[in-house]
């Protein structure tokens, strides 16, 4: 199977959204833009949030698979996704990516 990197892309907040429909709430997400995760063998890294997983899951498991190419064409790279959290008050986009495909590449061109 093959590795697939989890990397946060964008985080934004919808202050309107959360002043008009959220109840007040003392932890929100943690994510942070710019942080990476690894997914081994299609499996949810260690410290990725469980709600975030779910949203991705069955693409990271596709991926890791060697699947790809989603919804005929959708992403330039066929062998990634872009797929954003459920919370929405404060969604995080994240971007999906088989990494074996970079080495694999680079091997090549030697």
């Amino acid at each position: 199977m093959k590795e697939v990197r989890i990397t946060a892309i964008r985080k934004v907040q919808h202050s309107d959204l959360m002043e008009r429909y959220e109840n007040p709430i003392e932890h929100a997400c943690d994510v942070r833009e710019g942080q990476t995760w690894i997914s081994i063998d299609g499996r949810c890294p260690e410290g990725l949030c469980d709600e975030a997983w779910k949203t991705m899951r069955e693409f990271v498991e596709a991926l890791a698979r060697g699947e790809g190419n989603f919804f005929d064409g959708w992403m330039k790279n066929p062998l990634s996704a872009m797929i954003s959290c459920n919370d929405g008050f404060r969604p995080v986009s994240f971007y999906l990516e088989v990494i074996e495909a970079e080495a694999e590449g680079k091997e090549g061109r030697k």
